[in-house]
């Protein structure tokens, strides 16, 4: 591996000269720098920028965590490119964490982002708690901020939605469409947006005077395969339903294709909607009735936080009902 050393023999300089002419910020005698740049070419020297730019304590780089057990589908690989984009708009270079399998692994990948000095940090976590995000909050010095969680004490380094009012004001749409008898498939364990969705979704129904039937519930993990194995699951359960809300449209796709190969048509025989929005849903046939949730907003103001961290404000954003195809009235499908 060639180094600064190997240029300033070349050259026949000081490491210390060919570092001042590198950096273009020490004035260097042009005959003296024509040999550092001749050399430089000579020898293929790529100058190490990380630890140019801890010496100088900038990185010009923003850091995200999320855990590769969320890369795979249309939704996070949309708010990864929302990120990116608004990175390069910014000037800076984005440095994806693997927040992996556990909370310890994502403090590692916040560790790691520290440690390559990243300016700033938006955590998309799905593992760590409230309380252990306030704590990583309180404990740095560099700006941090938590993306889809509301945070207790750093009420302004958090951008969330209300994904519980949400499932809420879908659940109200379906039962205002004639459905009693609507079935739920759930995020993955342990997801806190999972959890919230489901308790919209119970919400609504006992507000409407409905009993819940765990019969109706069924356990999904958020992948258009897991909704295709929760259609066929509650299709042999063998009870009544005329509507499933799912979790994200991902599952909402999948628990069509099952309905399909049981010749039950959306919505003719089974009204179907999801959360998310994700572009399949729209040219989907039918469309998909589904939860928008503004993720490209929620990244454009997760950078507004960690790259200006002294102006205060709450980013708290709403779901809004996208009304599609997949949910017909219940009179018109019997």
């Amino acid at each position: 591996m060639v180094t600064i050393l190997d240029v300033a023999r070349l050259a026949r300089v000081s490491k210390a000269t060919v570092s001042r002419a590198l950096s273009g910020k020490v004035f260097v005698r042009e005959e003296v720098k024509a040999r550092i740049l001749q050399a430089v070419a000579e020898t293929g020297y790529r100058p190490n920028r990380l630890a140019r730019n801890l010496s100088n304590n900038t990185t010009h780089s923003v850091g995200l965590v999320i855990t590769n057990g969320l890369y795979n589908g249309p939704f996070f690989s949309g708010m990864v490119y929302q990120a990116a984009t608004l990175s390069e708009k910014h000037n800076r270079q984005l440095v994806l964490a693997d927040g992996k399998h556990s909370a310890q692994d994502e403090r590692n990948a916040i560790g790691l982002l520290l440690e390559l000095r990243c300016e700033a940090i938006m955590i998309y976590p799905k593992y760590l708690s409230v309380s252990e995000l306030d704590e990583i909050i309180d404990e740095n010095q560099t700006p941090i901020v938590v993306i889809n969680r509301e945070l207790i004490r750093n009420r302004t380094r958090c951008v969330f939605t209300d994904h519980r009012r949400s499932s809420e004001e879908m659940m109200a749409h379906l039962l205002a469409q004639g459905h009693t008898r609507i079935a739920f498939v759930r995020g993955s364990r342990g997801s806190p947006t999972g959890e919230q969705r489901l308790a919209g979704y119970r919400d609504a129904l006992k507000k409407a005077g409905i009993c819940l039937d765990p019969q109706l519930e069924v356990q999904g993990a958020w992948s258009t395969e897991s909704g295709y194995a929760a259609g066929r699951e509650l299709l042999a359960r063998n009870v009544a339903f005329t509507c499933v809300l799912a979790a994200n449209d991902d599952m909402a796709i999948g628990l069509a294709k099952a309905f399909q190969e049981a010749g039950k048509s959306v919505p003719e025989a089974i009204s179907l909607a999801g959360f998310d929005d994700a572009v399949i849903g729209k040219y989907y046939t039918p469309s998909l009735t589904t939860v928008h949730v503004p993720i490209d907003e929620m990244i454009r103001d997760a950078m507004e936080i960690v790259l200006r961290p002294e102006e205060r404000a709450l980013f708290s954003h709403q779901g809004t009902l996208v009304h599609r195809d997949s949910v017909a009235r219940l009179a018109e499908t019997r």
